[in-house]
This record gives C-alpha cells, structure tokens and sequence, in this order.
C-alpha cells in the first residue's frame, strides 16, 4: 500500500495541536460557542416578547420570597441548631445580647424521629386528618346532591349551609366550647332531659377527640358543599335522562353518572382539606388546648407548644417539628398526586 508522505511531521502535529484545543475547548465549556449564542439569543426575545407577563409578576414573586421564603429558610436554619430563648439574639432594656447558639446538624431530627412522643402525634394527626376528610367529604357529597335537585326552598337551604363559613373559627369554636361544658352545656341538658347522664365532652380522651373532629367537620362541611354542588351542576342533564330511558336505579346513576362527574374536582379538595385539616390549629387549641393531658395534640399544636408555651422556650425542636410536617405533607401530595395520574387524571 502506498503511503502519501507529502505531509510534513511539522504540519501534521500543528493539525493535532489545533484539533486537540479544540476538543479541550468544547469539553471544558460543556456547549459550542454557536449554541451558547442561540440560547442567550433565545431568552432575550422570549423577555423581550414577554415582558408584561415579568413585569406583572416580579413584584409577587418579590412578596412571595420575603413573606414565604424568608420564614421557611430561616425555620431549616434553627432547625440545625440549638436555639431557645436563653441563647438567641434579644434586647434587654438598653443592652442587646448576642446570639451564642451553635449548629448541631441533624441531631434534632434524630432526636425527634427516636422519640415516642413524635410517633404518638402523628398516628392521632393521621387520624383526626383522616376522620374529619373523610367524614365532610361524605356529608359535603350527600348534601350537595340533595340541594341539587329542584326542591321547595332551595335558596334558603343553601344559604343556611354556608352560614357556618361565613363565621370566623374562633367565634364557631368557642360557642361549640359553650355547648360542650359538661355542668351547663345545652347537649347535656338535653341528655339529661332524655335520662341520660352528662357526658364528658372535653374531660375524657375519646369524647374529646369526638368532639374536635365533630368541631371541624362542622367548620368544613360549608366549603366541601359549594364545591361538591358546583361539580354537580357541570354533569350535563343528559347523561340522567339517558340513564333514566334505559331504566337505571338510582344507586346505578350515582355509581355511574354522579362520582365519575365529581372526580376531578373531588380529588382536589380532598387534598386540599387533607392539608388544612393536617394544620388545623385552631380548632384543637382553643376547643381542647391539645388536652386532656395531651390525647387531642396534633403535630402542629405540639411544635406551637415547644416553641411559645414551654419553660424554656426551645426554638430549634419548634422549628425541626415544622419541617417535619412540611416534608409530610410534600410526600403525601406527590404520592397523592401519583395515584391520581395513574387513575388517568390530569392534576
């Protein structure tokens, strides 16, 4: 075979000299030059040709991050530490103390997770969640089916089911607290009435978590009818009339008509009371002040209890509890969400 030799060495390593800074180059930079120049090219016109839709939304992006962000960064932060109020940063008349806390990493964490109280919180927190969504989501359903339909006094039953949320909680909260005294409380003094003994409605474990989740049912069902019956009146008629031609029951056109039609808006509010009901604060403090002893305390009464209630005030467990239930609630809405996109619905 013939060798073409009218290459110079010189000219040859020059060539692979070039070849290899120029690999070097493309390697060391991840993307040529030319694409790099296509992606910045790109960006500036979607601004330029966009730039309303950023204006308008810079400022809320703003308020968002010093409203959210700021509390949620700082709330990690002490939970990597070993901040109470002995320690923090405060002002005492004219003097001001620095802060002389430390970093301990993960070790409130482990902490807590190690510790039975968290895992007691919890399993009455799944609880009082599941108790309270499940049951407003029943009566939510069943009430708004009934007012759906064409009955005398529509307009006033509506009207009265949305009255408890028109009523700020604490004011609905404190006269169920009236109701609810054992000694001259209106639902004893019927029971009595009827021969039967007081009940302890706050006093006992069972009779109380009873009555929390009575409480916020209550406080729930109003907002789980509105959406309920406007998914109602989404179903076309026709789909009744169709079912009603070909001699369906009831029970048939509920199954098969009525649920599917409310799926989609369903499994939104069920999320969304899962994680309202998961931080229902009020309810629990101001009905039970997580008691007696402690049988009604969810997670976040808990953390509120470290953090502003406890002698001395322990900040970092307050806030590591917090992340914890961030975290909770972030892996029930992704695993929720999951199962909703393998049911076929686009959340």
């Amino acid at each position: 075979m013939a060798v073409d030799t009218g290459r110079s060495a010189e000219t040859a390593a020059d060539g692979e000299h070039h070849s290899g800074r120029g690999r070097r180059g493309t390697a060391k930079n991840g993307n040529p030059p030319g694409r790099r120049r296509a992606l910045t090219g790109q960006l500036g016109r979607q601004l330029s040709r966009h730039w309303y839709a950023w204006a308008m939304i810079t400022p809320v992006v703003l308020v968002i991050g010093l409203i959210i962000g700021y509390p949620l960064g700082r709330g990690v932060f002490l939970s990597l530490t070993d901040a109470d109020e002995s320690n923090v940063a405060r002002t005492i008349g004219v003097n001001e103390i620095p802060a002389t806390y430390d970093f301990v990493g993960l070790e409130n964490y482990t902490e807590i997770l190690s510790d039975s109280v968290f895992w007691d919180r919890l399993g009455w927190t799944a609880l009082w969640t599941v108790g309270c969504v499940s049951v407003t989501f029943l009566l939510g359903l069943s009430l708004a089916n009934m007012l759906n339909r064409q009955v005398k006094g529509r307009s006033f039953y509506r009207i009265a089911m949305i009255v408890p949320w028109g009523i700020p909680a604490f004011v609905s909260v404190f006269a169920w607290k009236m109701l609810f005294n054992e000694k001259y409380g209106i639902l004893n003094e019927v029971l009595d009435g009827g021969g039967i003994d007081a009940v302890p409605w706050l006093s006992d474990p069972t009779w109380a978590k009873v009555a929390v989740i009575a409480v916020n049912v209550w406080l729930g069902v109003p907002f789980m009818i509105v959406a309920m019956l406007g998914a109602l009146q989404a179903i076309p008629d026709e789909l009744y009339e169709a079912a009603d031609m070909d001699g369906a029951s009831p029970w048939q056109r509920f199954t098969n008509i009525t649920l599917p039609g409310v799926r989609a808006v369903s499994s939104t509010v069920i999320l969304l009371s899962t994680i309202w009901t998961f931080n229902m604060f009020p309810v629990i403090y101001l009905l039970t002040q997580g008691g007696p002893g402690d049988n009604t305390e969810i997670l976040v009464t808990y953390a509120y209890r470290l953090s502003f209630v406890n002698s001395p005030r322990d900040f970092a467990t307050s806030a590591a509890w917090g992340v914890l239930i961030l975290v909770l609630l972030s892996l029930f809405t992704l695993i929720y969400r999951r199962a909703l996109r393998k049911q076929g619905e686009v959340w």
